[in-house]
């Protein structure tokens, strides 16, 4: 990753992410010196998804400030000194290009780029010991792996092939006879002639890699990927106690959990891989709604769409650990497709967009597909993904990744980039200055009339391949034109269409002043949560309860700009607003309570946990962000940091003043069009 630091200011706007961490490292004499906790975060990006170390940054209370290291090649020849010490590191992943001096203001700083270790480099653990000496990035933390993840990093290393392992005493008993059947149907379908069509089933089990012999060790039987493709229930239960493959088409275009329809191993037929696949592929394309393609003036009713869904489905049976703990899941939904595998990526997450290079998991599984006519050869799965939805204008498809559990995710959602509507409505307003623009210009215009209030880094997820310079070069161009404006400077910077303002706390807030809001006047605004000093740059009245009346749960006043639960009303926004506590009703508060009772309970939790907790609190009514930590006992700018602004990102959540997004009022709602669970759905 590229971190653009060339003033303070630029430091002070970092904060700690899975792939940043900042450290003083300027030892007892204050001349600089490599900590001794650098190494932990070494590991730990090295083993997740790499990151940046900044040496020379100070930390206090979640903000960063330059300290700089008055001797910083002493501390870069420390750095490569350990690296070359195996007792004390066991890969050393770092180039001189990786370790770059930074000079601000006088003061040197050291960013050290951490690339992510290759499947055959991991784990990367400290003290020649790999047990209990192998860090994983989670969050912004570092934290130590257990005894499990680091055998399972192990076999990753060593196993090319996850599934030619011999399952001994496993024989034809184990195998469903009507799933060889259909699959030797199906091959003599595609090719009449093939030479293993005129093989007894054991030999052509062998011939596919289904069964295999190891000579040197004078065994044979099923091997993992014949079990898993074509073996009855029982048997893959007993050979793969993990395995779990589970179907769930979703009436609604939200999370929740209700299903219409369901497919699970439940008796009523095989369980295995090959059946999973026949049946779960029929109903994603039962009523799939894209039109049929011609080529030669015939009509093809295998489109880009359907060739899309079949490689995803592959790819996620074939790119599966079944030993993980994570259950194979695949969700149909009216406004996306969703698909989840145990186990991360092989290769780094760019890589496997890109194309051209595969590290299969379960390379026999894959080959008995292939042999059939289905799935991509090695390394174009993803990009015919990629390619069949941009057919149809779609957004692009959302690969990702989730540490804990490891499991890999993959969203292909049915939302037109340009909708028709929105189109037709942009060129009404602009005319032919609109019809002059090129497609991006357009997609910009049209996500800012979609989203209300759009920034660059979304613009960049949205537009894919653009530089980011070309990028702001548009934006500019697009606002001399008239046909964006915009408000805010540098990174907080936020364009809009004309007229079409983004809404700002001062207009939800000042103006429920102006109408006669009964706030408390308080020289000081202490915030009810403890943690920092709240102020409106209009008012000194208070938007806080104090410490001994917040959250006491007081009837609300009769107040025209409230609710019957004490919440705020605004017609700027679409629900009601949670500004204080101590204004609620009894019953509110009470349920806000419960809902958030489990970190106030717990001072360290799991991310998927405090996620549900936010998105549960934050359900129905837009609440404040200092609210919102009260009720979860966290420190705001943390909360909002490392759990609200990926909410906002992933669409979970919504804020209230999107083209101000650190401000202190800043409130947030669950957006429950795209919530999701924690099964990345």
């Amino acid at each position: 990753m590229t971190l653009e630091l060339r003033t303070a200011d630029d430091i002070a706007l970092l904060s700690e992410t899975v792939t940043i961490e900042c450290k003083l490292a300027q030892g007892q004499n204050g001349q600089g010196e490599l900590p001794k906790d650098f190494w932990p975060t070494y590991s730990a990006m090295a083993n997740t998804h790499g990151g940046v170390v900044l040496l020379g940054v100070r930390e206090k209370n979640g903000t960063f400030s330059l300290a700089g290291i008055p001797d910083a090649e002493k501390v870069r020849r420390d750095l490569f000194n350990t690296l070359s010490n195996p007792g004390k590191v066991s890969t050393n992943l770092l180039t001189d290009s990786d370790v770059v001096a930074h000079v601000i203001d006088g003061h040197t700083i050291l960013a050290v780029h951490i690339p992510q270790a290759t499947r055959r480099q991991r784990p990367v653990y400290l003290n020649n010991q790999p047990m209990g000496n192998t860090w994983k990035r989670l969050n912004e933390g570092d934290r130590q792996c257990d005894d499990e993840t680091v055998r399972r990093m192990m076999v990753e290393q060593v196993e090319d092939d996850r599934d030619q392992r011999i399952l001994v005493s496993y024989g034809l008993d184990d195998i469903d006879p009507e799933s060889l059947r259909i699959y030797r149907q199906m091959l003599r379908d595609k090719y009449p002639e093939h030479p293993f069509l005129d093989a007894e089933n054991v030999e052509f089990l062998r011939q596919i890699g289904a069964w295999r012999r190891d000579r040197q060790m004078d065994v044979a039987g099923l091997t993992v990927a014949g079990l898993l493709m074509f073996g009855r229930w029982a048997s893959i239960q007993e050979g793969m106690p993990h395995y779990f493959v589970d179907y769930q088409e979703r009436p609604e275009a939200q999370t929740e959990r209700r299903w219409i329809d369901r497919l699970v191993p439940d008796g009523s037929w095989s369980g295995n891989v090959f059946d999973f696949y026949r049946r779960v592929y029929r109903k994603l394309v039962s009523d799939l709604k894209v039109p049929f393609e011609l080529k030669g003036g015939q009509r093809q009713e295998d489109t880009q769409i359907h060739v899309a869904l079949r490689e995803a489905l592959v790819n996620t049976l074939v790119h599966a650990d079944y030993t993980g703990r994570v259950s194979i899941l695949v969700v149909k939904r009216p406004d996306m497709f969703g698909f989840r595998n145990p186990g991360g990526l092989r290769l780094p997450l760019a890589q496997v967009v890109h194309g051209g290079e595969s590290d299969c998991r379960n390379r026999l599984m894959h080959q008995m597909f292939l042999m059939i006519g289905l799935g991509e050869r090695a390394g174009s799965g993803i990009p015919k993904i990629f390619s069949g939805w941009r057919s149809q204008h779609w957004r692009q498809p959302l690969l990702h990744e989730k540490d804990e559990p490891e499991q890999t995710l993959l969203e292909l959602r049915m939302l037109d980039l340009l909708p028709e509507s929105v189109i037709n409505e942009l060129h009404e307003r602009f005319g032919e200055l609109f019809d002059e623009l090129d497609n991006t210009d357009r997609l910009i215009l049209a996500t800012a009339r979609i989203e209300s209030v759009v920034n660059h880094t979304r613009l960049a997820e949205i537009v894919g391949d653009e530089h980011p310079r070309d990028l702001s070069a548009r934006l500019a161009r697009l606002e001399r034109q008239g046909t964006l404006q915009s408000s805010g400077q540098s990174r907080g910077k936020v364009y809009f269409l004309p007229g079409a303002r983004p809404v700002s706390p001062d207009d939800v807030f000042f103006s429920a002043l102006s109408a006669g809001y009964n706030g408390t006047s308080s020289a000081h605004n202490v915030d009810s949560s403890g943690y920092k000093t709240v102020r409106s740059v209009h008012t000194e009245a208070s938007f806080e309860g104090n410490d001994t009346n917040a959250g006491s749960g007081t009837e609300p006043k009769t107040d025209p700009n409230r609710d019957a639960s004490g919440c705020l009303l605004s017609h700027h926004l679409d629900a009601p607003v949670i500004d204080r506590l101590d204004l609620l009703s009894s019953e509110l508060l009470d349920e806000l309570q419960r809902r958030a009772a489990t970190p106030r309970q717990k001072a360290r939790l799991d991310t998927t946990t405090m996620e549900a907790v936010i998105l549960s609190v934050c359900a129905g009514r837009y609440v404040r962000l200092g609210v919102l930590a009260e009720l979860v006992q966290r420190n705001p700018d943390v909360l909002r940091r490392h759990y609200l602004d990926g909410l906002v990102k992933t669409q979970r959540i919504r804020r209230a003043f999107p083209s101000t997004p650190n401000h202190e009022m800043q409130s947030y709602r669950t957006d429950e069009s795209n919530d999701k669970n924690s099964d990345g759905r």
